[in-house]
C-alpha cells in the first residue's frame, strides 16, 4: 500500500445523492412528520382527553408519561447528530478507545440525573422548569442569571447539532449549507408549536427507533463487505493500516489500544461537559417532571444503559472500517485520505458508510442525521419555550397568566429560538467554527452553573450569594484558564488553538470545579437554612384555564420561610407528587445506587485497568469486544422500540377502542 498523506488542498468529493433528495427530506419529510404529530395530538385529545390547549398537557403531558416512553426519550435526548458523527470521528482520531469513551462519557450523567429527577419531583412536585426552583430559593437576580446560563447551554447545544447535521446533509445531497442550516429547524418548530412535550416524546420514540435500526443496518453491511467479511477480517484490515495510521500518544502508536493520551483527555472533557449539559438543560427536568413518579428512575436508568451501546458499537465498527478501507478503491476519497476539514466537520461516518454500503450507506447516514437533529432539536426548543413562558412571561410580565397566555408565549419562544439558533449556526459556518470545535469547547460555556444548580436542589445551606457568585466566578475562571492554556500551548489565541484538546480539557475542568470550591467557601461564611417543606407548598401548576397561581418575582425575592398552605382547595391532589414516602425513599435509593454503579462500571472499573495495562488488543480480545457491543446494541434496540409499546399498551388499546 502506498503511503497515504493527508492532503489539505484536494477537491471536494461529489455528493452521492441528488440535491432534490436533500430538499425532499428536509422540507417534505420534515413537514410530513409535523402534520403526523399534529394528527396524533388531535387523536389523543379526542380519545384520551389529552388537551394540548392546556399548558399542563402542552408542557409536562399532565405528568403521567410511562417508563418505556421516558427511556426512549432519554436515549433520544443524547442521540445528537453530533454524537452519531463524533463517535466515529474520535475512533478514527484516537483509535478504539474513542468510541468507548464517547458512550462512557454520556451514560453516567443520564443515570445521575435519575437521582436529581426523583428529588425534584418530591421537593417541587408542581414545577415545570428547574429555574422555578432557583427563583423560589434565591430570588430574581439568581433566576435571571441561571436563566441566561440555561439559554446559553441550549443555544450552544443546538448550534453544535446543526453544524454537524447541516455539513453532512450538504455533503450527501449537494444542498447549499445555508439551506440545510435554516430548513432543518422548520419541521421541528411546527410540530413543537402544536404538539408540545407529548409530541416531543412521540417523535423521540419514532426517531430513536429508526436510528437504532439504521445503526444495526450499517453494522451488518460492514461485515458483509467483501474486504471485511467478519470481525476478524476487520481486525486484519486495521492491523494492515496501522503503519499508515499511527496515532501519536497511543501506546506503540496503535489504533487497537485503550492506552491513549488524547483519548483519555477527550474522555475527561466529555464526562465533565456532559454533566454540565445535562444539569443546565431544562429539557431534562421537563421530561422528569412530565414522567409519572414511578417512571422517572427506571426510565432514566434504562435510557442510560441503552444509550451506551450506540456510540460504542457504531463508533467502533464504522470508525475502524474508515481506517481499514481508507486506502482502498471503495473509499470515497481514494486515492487520498480525508482532509482535516473533512474529519472535523463529521464526514468520517458518511464516508465509511458509503465504503461499505454504497448509496444505501449514504441514504442511511442522511436519514440518521435528519432523525437525530429533528429529535434532539425538538427537546432543545421545548426547553427554551418553557423558559419563555414560565420563567419570563409568567414571572415578570403577567403573574396572573392563564393557560392560553402561557401557550401563546411558549409558541413565541419556539419560533424565536428556531430563528436565532439557525442564524448563529450560519454565523459559525462563515466564521470557520465547525462541529469539532464546539464539541470540545461546550463544557467551558455550560459548566459554571452546574454545581450551584445541583446544590439548589440538594443542599439547604447554599446561600443566594454563593449560588450567584460562584457561577460568575466559575465563568471567569474557566475562560481565563482556557484562553491562557491555548496561548501557552498554541502560541496565540485563535479558533485553531482554542480548539486544542489540552486547553479545552483544562478550561472545562476549571469551569466545572471552581464553582464547587467557591460555593462551599461562600456558603460557609454566609450560609442559608432553607426549609424544603416551603418549596413543596408553592402552587405552580396551572389548572384548566384559570389563573396560573404563580409566585411573582417580588414574592420570590423574599423567599418566605413560613409560607402557609395553598389557598386552593385541599382536596385537589398535588400533581406529580410521589405515591408514598416509602416509595419515594426506595426510588431515591435505587437511583443513587444505579448512578454510582454506572459511573464505576462504564468509566472506572472497566476501561481504566485496560488503559493502565499498556495493552494492544489481540484478535480474540477484539472479537469479544465487538461482539459484546453488538449484542448490547441489539438489546438497546428492543428497549427503545418495543418497551414503549408494551408500557403504553393500555393507552394504545384505549385509542383503538375509542376509534373502532
Amino acid at each position: 500500500m502506498a503511503t497515504l498523506v493527508r492532503a489539505e488542498d484536494e477537491g471536494v468529493i461529489a455528493s452521492p445523492l441528488p440535491q432534490v433528495v436533500g430538499y425532499v427530506l428536509v422540507v417534505v419529510v420534515g413537514l410530513l412528520f409535523a402534520f403526523v404529530m399534529i394528527g396524533i395530538t388531535a387523536l389523543l385529545k379526542r380519545t384520551q382527553g389529552e388537551d394540548n390547549s392546556k399548558i399542563e398537557t402542552f408542557m409536562v403531558a399532565d405528568r403521567k408519561v410511562g417508563t418505556g416512553l421516558v427511556a426512549s426519550a432519554v436515549v433520544s435526548s443524547w442521540l445528537w447528530s453530533t454524537a452519531l458523527l463524533s463517535c466515529v470521528l474520535v475512533t478514527y482520531s484516537y483509535g478504539v478507545s474513542g468510541a468507548f469513551w464517547y458512550g462512557a462519557g454520556c451514560s453516567p450523567m443520564i443515570a445521575a440525573f435519575a437521582y436529581l429527577g426523583i428529588i425534584c419531583k418530591k421537593r417541587i412536585p408542581e414545577a415545570h422548569t428547574v429555574l422555578e426552583v432557583i427563583r423560589l430559593r434565591y430570588g430574581t437576580l439568581a433566576h435571571i442569571s441561571f436563566g441566561f446560563l440555561a439559554v446559553v447551554n441550549n443555544l450552544f447545544n443546538t448550534i453544535n447539532m446543526i453544524l454537524g447535521a447541516s455539513s453532512v446533509i450538504t455533503f450527501l445531497t449537494g444542498m447549499h449549507i445555508m439551506s440545510s442550516t435554516f430548513l432543518v429547524p422548520v419541521g421541528v418548530v411546527l410540530y413543537t408549536l402544536f404538539g408540545g412535550i407529548k409530541a416531543t416524546f412521540l417523535t423521540d420514540y419514532i426517531h430513536t427507533t429508526i436510528i437504532v435500526i439504521l445503526c444495526l443496518y450499517l453494522t451488518i453491511k460492514t461485515f458483509q463487505h467483501e474486504s471485511v467479511g467478519s470481525i476478524g477480517g476487520l481486525y486484519d484490515l486495521v492491523v494492515a493500516a496501522q503503519d499508515e495510521h499511527k496515532i501519536a500518544g497511543n501506546y506503540q502508536e496503535s489504533i487497537l489500544t485503550m492506552t491513549s493520551k488524547e483519548g483519555i483527555n477527550f474522555a475527561i472533557i466529555l464526562l465533565v461537559s456532559n454533566f454540565g449539559c445535562v444539569i443546565m438543560d431544562t429539557g431534562y427536568f421537563i421530561k422528569a417532571f412530565a414522567a409519572s413518579p414511578s417512571s422517572v428512575v427506571p426510565g432514566y436508568i434504562a435510557g442510560s444503559i441503552s444509550y451506551f451501546s450506540i456510540p460504542w458499537c457504531l463508533g467502533t465498527v464504522l470508525g475502524l472500517v474508515a481506517i481499514g478501507l481508507e486506502g482502498s478503491p471503495s473509499f470515497p476519497t481514494y486515492p487520498r485520505v480525508m482532509t482535516s476539514e473533512e474529519v472535523t466537520t463529521g464526514l468520517v461516518l458518511p464516508y465509511a458508510a458509503m465504503a461499505v454500503a454504497g448509496t444505501g450507506g449514504a441514504v442511511a447516514v442522511l436519514l440518521m442525521t435528519f432523525m437525530a437533529i429533528t429529535s434532539t432539536l425538538s427537546a432543545q426548543v421545548i426547553a427554551v419555550s418553557s423558559i419563555f413562558s414560565f420563567d419570563f412571561y409568567r414571572t415578570y410580565v403577567n403573574t396572573e397568566a392563564r393557560s392560553s397566555d402561557l401557550i401563546r408565549w411558549s409558541r413565541f419562544g419556539v419560533v424565536l429560538f428556531g430563528i436565532v439558533s439557525a442564524g448563529l449556526t450560519a454565523a459559525c459556518h462563515y466564521g470557520g467554527i465547525d462541529m469539532a470545535w464546539t464539541l470540545y469547547t461546550i463544557g467551558i460555556v455550560v459548566c459554571p452553573g452546574t454545581f450551584p444548580t445541583v446544590f439548589a436542589i440538594l443542599w439547604r445551606r447554599q446561600s443566594r450569594v454563593a449560588a450567584i457568585g460562584s457561577s460568575y466566578l466559575g465563568i471567569i475562571t474557566g475562560i481565563a484558564v482556557w484562553l491562557g492554556t491555548a496561548y501557552r500551548f498554541g502560541g496565540e489565541i485563535s479558533i485553531a488553538t482554542t480548539g486544542l484538546t489540552l486547553p479545552c480539557m483544562y478550561g472545562t475542568v476549571a469551569s466545572m470545579f471552581s464553582p464547587l470550591l467557591f460555593t462551599i467557601v461562600i456558603s460557609y461564611f454566609w450560609p442559608a437554612q432553607d426549609d424544603w417543606e416551603t418549596l413543596e407548598e408553592h402552587r405552580l401548576a396551572v389548572t384548566d384555564d384559570s389563573k396560573s397561581g404563580g409566585v411573582s418575582a417580588n414574592e420570590a425575592e423574599e423567599v418566605p420561610k413560613n409560607a402557609g398552605p395553598s389557598k386552593q382547595d385541599s382536596s385537589i391532589r398535588v400533581v406529580g407528587k410521589a405515591d408514598t414516602d416509602v416509595q419515594q425513599r426506595r426510588w431515591t435509593r435505587q437511583a443513587m445506587i444505579w448512578a454510582i454503579a454506572t459511573f464505576l462500571g462504564h468509566w472506572v472499573l472497566w476501561p481504566l485497568p485496560i488503559y493502565a495495562a499498556n495493552y494492544v488488543f489481540s484478535k480474540a480480545f477484539f472479537t469479544a469486544w465487538v461482539v459484546v457491543s453488538i449484542i448490547w446494541l441489539w438489546a438497546s434496540s428492543i428497549t427503545v422500540s418495543v418497551w414503549p409499546l408494551w408500557s403504553g399498551r393500555e393507552q394504545l388499546i384505549g385509542v383503538y377502542r375509542a376509534l373502532f
